[in-house]
């Protein structure tokens, strides 16, 4: 028995997680981004998903075994996609900070990673013709609306505050490069939801070996995050090598600093983890809508990602308005993520 609901609020939970993971590394000192960068991402991406397929997924070994196929290439492949992606959503934070990098690329890829799946599954008439599934639609658009509020109200940002005021909230702030930076993040990070859908078989395999049904997906992550992985780990170490920063991940100033950007480092990338933990679960309580996932999920993260930029006073400085604009924008997102429960809930 479904629950949408509930996956409402398990996606709430990983969208908390996701808005909050670039956090610890703003403590990081005499790190370049690229070292930082791949010391999360091989906590995000390789440790924790086999750390937690294990623990989750009955015997494992022998559900990857029997799984595998051609699947598992496209779940990997997808992965990479994705890995580009997720390389220059962190620059889109650099350049625009929490709130609009994240509202900027997150559009893109709620569209993308909500539309796509049910078309590479052939179930476009269950998106296009049904009650359910025009009101999903219909929750994407309010999600889209959301988003390019808080974008507009970025832009009014932009152009009230001084150069100086934008450098102290974001230091390395660029609004162009930032705008194209994101969109790119954006339409390569939902082949994430591609991977996933691609995965099916072996969550099914998961399923049939004995894994709890809210589990199913952990198997999944493994070639998903593996191949996102891949395409991280090789441009951090062309930049390590072209900017000279390799030895940072040896020596930094002071024994302590470089322990604590360990640490802080592997704490962002656990808490990456955890949103598609709660993803993973959360997508399994949507029932037949489950691709509608997605847009509640970039939701939820645009809404966290926009508290913080909040409380980090990115938004300082700026008018009413403006301030107001922000504000409103994330109410039409929770709106968006409700509208998208219901309709799930009709066809639970």
């Amino acid at each position: 028995m479904f629950n949408p609901f509930l996956g409402v609020f398990l996606h709430a939970v990983g969208g908390l997680a996701a808005g909050s993971f670039y956090i610890p590394y703003r403590k990081i000192r005499h790190w370049s981004w690229e070292t930082y960068w791949l010391t999360q991402g091989f906590a995000a991406w390789i440790i924790m998903p086999w750390l937690i397929a294990v623990l989750t997924t009955p015997d494992l070994g022998v559900v990857l075994s029997e799984s595998f196929s051609v699947k598992m290439f496209w779940s990997y492949l997808f992965g990479v996609l994705w890995g580009i992606g997720g390389l220059t959503f962190g620059l889109s934070m650099r350049y625009l900070g929490l709130s609009l990098g994240m509202s900027l690329s997150l559009g893109f890829c709620a569209v993308f990673g909500t539309i796509i799946p049910p078309v590479y599954a052939g179930d476009t008439e269950t998106l296009f013709f049904t009650r359910p599934g025009q009101i999903v639609l219909a929750g994407v658009m309010i999600c889209l609306a959301g988003i390019a509020v808080c974008c507009y109200a970025g832009m009014l940002k932009e152009r009230e505050l001084t150069d100086e005021q934008k450098k102290q909230a974001i230091r390395e702030f660029a609004l162009t490069k930032g705008f194209a930076v994101a969109i790119f993040a954006g339409v390569m990070s939902a082949c994430f939801a591609y991977g996933i859908e691609a995965g099916k078989p072996i969550a099914e395999a998961a399923l049939a070996a004995g894994t709890q049904p809210l589990f199913q997906n952990n198997p999944v992550f493994i070639f998903v995050m593996g191949g996102g992985f891949t395409t991280n780990c090789l441009w951090c170490l062309y930049l390590g090598l072209k900017n000279k920063s390799l030895r940072n991940y040896i020596y930094t100033d002071g024994r302590g600093v470089l322990i604590q950007n360990y640490l802080l480092a592997i704490l962002g990338g656990c808490i990456w983890y955890m949103q598609f933990f709660f993803y993973g679960m959360g997508s399994t309580q949507m029932g037949k809508y489950d691709f509608s996932s997605w847009s509640i999920h970039m939701a939820f993260i645009i809404i966290f990602s926009n508290m913080w930029g909040l409380l980090f006073k990115e938004w300082q400085n700026v008018r009413r308005r403006t301030y107001g604009l922000v504000v409103s924008g994330l109410l039409i997102l929770v709106l968006s993520t409700l509208t998208i429960g219901y309709a799930n809930y009709l066809e639970a």
